[in-house]
């Protein structure tokens, strides 16, 4: 894949939430995905069995002396990796919740105690999903990897992944965490969306989720200013805002500002179609999407502060621009980081649409080799990062949000209503209805999954890691593009970061054919003085 379709998506770093203690332990500055980046990274709990169609014992795989390898790949700075401090235990109704080793050393534990076999995780991790597919390219092996969906899409079409095992999906097993606890209405979207004329969910299991909004300062920007891709080419906001360095995204917020019209009016949000058309829509790729799309970023980009890759956080925190386009993850570490700087950020997501975004687990055909014990220990992986407690722990660790709503169990929305509840007796509260997330169901309310809020969490972090049912209902997710596309919007791309000779102003024709007459009179020159000197 080019290196120019790139998204440089979620660098991550502990969130300090209303509730939480927990310190931050680095800088904005340290929170980019980079080799300089501090190399945590994680891996999900995978964990299961063989296709299987009896118990799990009859078809288990064989227990050996032999300590299994399992050979992990994960965004870098993506899992709990333990050492918390006696006063940040997450005390719940259900228990207490305290990360004193890493994820990767208490699986390794676990799985000896559940399974009675040794194995042992080699972890390393990436930067990008096409560092990860260089990687993999020039021959790394690895049995379990965590890209984002459209980077999964493509390893899937190519026939590189191998599918979960039947027993990964059985709800009779207590160890599959997974399968019993992720949240219904992501796992209906991994269900409904194909490769191949096979649902994702075939191949992938979700990790973390998410959305793409603006963080504002409000004393700069409206929320109504906000709340639309057209803030990125808002005169008012001219060098005052900023933009990721990846085409993805901004080819996104491009098609979003314009069919702004259209996504906006009462006619098509009230088609009862609407999420198809909305999703048709932000996948345009025709050439004449593809041309308008160039010419709106041309524009786009003479009003912008810069396109970042991490810069963007820092920028928000000290003050230098008002607005800038993020990913949830990393707006909720921008507000907290603001925060305790003394003042307050907010998160708009666009009334055109907003792009959900996914990480998932895939096992890689060339490292698992039809090996039932391997493949075990790699769902067994899945399922284990899947548990509640685990799945909290990273939470609350790098900032983004789970896959996981917990099934019968709880903890999820304890652990919600924990971090983002109103304190008893506190005033400007709201009602916060998070039901689709827990039931699948975005049409009713369940008043058991309504939380009461402090009114300004719908506007900050809480909005932001779990968007209101009305906002959650204008995402749609930006397909993967086969190569005929990439090689498109990548040229359209080269044009809009690098150089357009179509939109060259009269004085840069001039400067360029005076510098051709320069070149052509010294070669020239040159010419006719190796003539003399023959």
């Amino acid at each position: 894949m080019d290196k120019l379709f790139t998204s440089y998506r979620r660098s991550m770093l502990p969130s300090g939430t209303r509730r939480t203690v927990h310190g931050m332990r680095q800088t904005v500055g340290d929170r980019s995905r980079k080799p300089l980046a501090l190399l945590t990274a994680g891996c999900l709990a995978l964990s299961s069995f063989l296709p299987s169609l009896g118990t799990l014992e009859a078809f288990a795989a064989p227990k050996s002396d032999d300590t299994i390898t399992l050979r992990v790949c994960n965004w870098e700075e993506y899992i709990d990796q333990g050492g918390w401090n006696a006063d940040e235990v997450i005390d719940l109704p259900s228990g207490d919740i305290l990360g004193e080793n890493s994820l990767v050393k208490d699986f390794e534990d676990w799985y000896q105690e559940t399974y009675g076999q040794k194995v042992k995780v080699e972890y390393s991790t990436f930067g990008t999903n096409e560092d990860l597919y260089n990687m993999l390219t020039l021959g790394d092996t690895y049995d379990l990897i965590c890209p984002s969906e459209y980077m999964f899409m493509k390893l899937i079409s190519e026939g590189k992944v191998q599918p979960l095992s039947e027993h990964f999906f059985d709800t009779t097993d207590e160890h599959n965490y997974y399968i019993k606890g992720v949240s219904p209405y992501l796992r209906k979207i991994f269900e409904d969306h194909e490769i191949h004329g096979e649902p994702w969910s075939r191949y992938a299991a979700g990790y973390m989720w998410g959305v793409t909004g603006i963080v504002y300062n409000p004393e700069l920007m409206t929320r109504e200013e906000a709340s639309t891709w057209d803030v990125l080419t808002n005169p008012k906001f001219r060098k005052r805002v900023t933009i990721k360095d990846s085409v993805r995204e901004c080819y996104f917020a491009a098609v979003g500002a314009l069919n702004h019209d259209e996504l906006t009016s009462e006619a098509f949000l009230a088609d009862p179609d609407y999420k198809e058309k909305l999703e048709s829509h932000l996948n345009d790729t025709s050439p004449e999407m593809i041309d308008r799309v160039q010419d709106w970023l041309q524009g786009m980009k003479d009003n912008v502060y810069s396109f970042e890759v991490d810069s963007g956080k820092a920028d928000m925190v000290t003050g230098k621009v008002a607005g800038n386009y993020q990913w949830s993850g990393d707006a909720v570490y921008t507000m907290d980081q603001a925060e305790e700087d003394g003042y307050e950020l907010e998160f708009a997501m666009p009334d055109e649409a907003s792009n959900i975004y996914f990480d998932g687990w895939i096992m890689l055909k060339n490292g698992i080799h039809d090996d039932p014990a391997k493949q075990q220990a790699a769902e067994a992986w899945i399922n284990f990062l899947s548990r509640p407690d685990n799945a909290i722990r990273n939470m609350y660790y790098i900032g983004y949000t789970s896959f996981v709503s917990g099934g019968d169990d709880p903890r999820i929305l304890e652990y919600l209503d924990w971090n983002y509840g109103a304190e008893e007796g506190e005033e400007d509260t709201v009602p916060y209805d998070v039901t689709y997330f827990f039931t699948g169901d975005d049409e009713t309310v369940d008043p058991d999954y309504v939380l009461t809020v402090p009114e300004e969490q719908t506007r900050r972090q809480l909005g932001a890691q779990y968007p209101s049912t009305e906002n959650i209902h204008r995402t749609c997710i930006m397909q993967y593009f086969d190569d005929a596309k990439n090689q498109a919007i990548n040229s359209m791309w080269v044009n809009v970061r690098c150089y357009n000779v179509e939109h060259m102003p009269w004085w840069g024709w001039c400067l360029a054919v005076a510098a051709l007459g320069g070149i052509l009179w010294l070669s020239v020159q040159k010419i006719r003085r190796v003539k003399r000197e023959e």
